[in-house]
């Protein structure tokens, strides 16, 4: 149809994965002779192949889909789905493997931190880099230029080059860029994590003006609140294929709930974390001390968190948050450390017990966090793992979910007044 503007075709992108040898180093005689055995090797079989030590990795596969003008479409998965790859293939940064793809107006992408910039150039230069880019006049890019510096809050730096800007001054106004300079579609990734709360709040208000203006707006992120708030459409992303397609509320309801199969622990690795803290490990825990991410309604939750601090802070906060199927946040913990002794570097194990008949049944997501407060994001997942709440018992079902509520409570009635005739 006329209004179609991105139509995806059987899209597939293939990368070839290279294994190497799990010791610490090489030598020249271990390469050498790897070398002879394998040409020995072709010489006996002539149809074998030399580096037998590579496979091919689909990070998408037969993926189809249809977005129309003034679509706000949230791509969600887990990581490793492949929404990034869709997102650099839409973008034109990555060719695909098979399949097509068709755009009908100018793209702007917002995908990682630095795309876009030429890091020797001035923020004013990169401005008027990215709007020729854009294939738009000096004179239109002039005409929104004091509104692109107002939004990125960049006036002191803008004839700094921005390789010296900071990571949350390079996002504020890659973005305002993106955004002011009239695309038709905009495409942005979880690149605006980066940002404080206010920017982020800032920018999702953009974004719904786009969306309002009739341009297109495609938006990855983990966090389901703000694709529910923002997308009135998700395309769920499942390793490399379209697992669900539909109605925003209903997909991220069903994506949150999906694998509550799970042993109910994630070990996290320290590589992509910050190195001054580090989460090592969440946990759920039933009352017979073994992991689940299943638990009966009569049942207390336990959640435990392990971290290790390596480097010392004055002040720091340690905190999770429980999110219904509704995206809706049920409450935050926080454990606060404030010029404390305790506050020492080394490894740390904290837990909570959430209270039996407290949680109506459903399915529910936790996001784990460590801040400085009002100033710094130290570490933060979303979403990183869910858990079911059932009514498992043996009577008929006293709770019937969050129709009667999100938390379920026993208040005592006191009779104030009593009228007997």
């Amino acid at each position: 149809m006329s209004d179609t503007v991105i139509r995806v075709e059987n899209l597939g992108k293939k990368y070839i994965i290279g294994h190497q040898q799990q010791e610490r180093y090489t030598a020249l005689r271990d390469v050498i002779a790897n070398k002879v055995k394998s040409f020995g090797n072709l010489i006996q079989n002539p149809k074998s192949k030399i580096q037998n030590s590579q496979e091919e990795f689909w990070a998408l596969k037969d993926v189809s889909f249809e977005i129309k003008q003034g679509d706000r479409v949230g791509i969600i998965g887990r990581n490793g789905a492949g929404k990034s790859t869709l997102l650099k293939i839409l973008s034109r940064i990555t060719e695909p493997t098979t399949g097509r793809i068709k755009i009908k107006g100018r793209v702007a992408s917002l995908l990682e931190v630095g795309t876009g910039f030429h890091p020797e150039l001035t923020g004013r230069e990169n401005i008027y880099l990215n709007g020729a880019i854009l294939g738009m006049g000096k004179v239109d890019i002039k005409r929104k230029f004091d509104e692109i510096v107002a939004f990125a809050e960049v006036e002191k730096f803008l004839d700094t080059p921005v390789k010296r800007y900071s990571s949350g001054m390079y996002v504020r106004l890659a973005f305002a860029v993106a955004a002011h300079l009239e695309p038709e579609i905009l495409i942005v990734d979880e690149v605006l994590a980066v940002g404080d709360a206010a920017f982020q709040k800032k920018c999702l208000g953009k974004m719904e003006d786009v969306g309002k203006e009739g341009r297109t707006v495609l938006f990855v992120s983990h966090n389901m609140a703000t694709v529910t708030t923002l997308c009135q459409r998700a395309i769920w992303l499942v390793n490399g294929q379209v697992n669900l397609d539909g109605n925003v509320e209903q997909i991220t309801s069903k994506y949150l709930s999906y694998g509550v199969e799970h042993s109910g622990e994630v070990i996290l690795t320290k590589q992509s974390q910050n190195q001054r803290f580090w989460f090592k490990r969440v946990s759920f825990i039933n009352t017979e001390g073994n992991f689940t991410s299943v638990f009966d309604v009569r049942e207390p939750i336990k959640i435990r968190l392990e971290y290790e601090i390596t480097q010392s802070f004055k002040v720091l906060e340690v905190s999770f948050k429980v999110i219904n199927s509704s995206v809706i946040p049920i409450f935050t913990v926080d454990r606060s450390f404030h010029l404390s002794s305790e506050l020492v570097i080394g490894s740390y194990l904290a837990e909570i017990e959430i209270p039996s008949l407290f949680l109506a049944p459903g399915s529910y997501s936790i996001d784990v966090a460590a801040h400085i407060p009002n100033v710094e994001i130290v570490s933060l997942y979303q979403s990183l793992m869910s858990f079911e709440v059932e009514e498992m018992g043996s009577r008929m079902a006293q709770y019937k979910g969050f129709a009667i509520g999100v938390v379920l409570v026993d208040f005592a009635w006191k009779e104030l007044a009593v009228n007997l005739k």
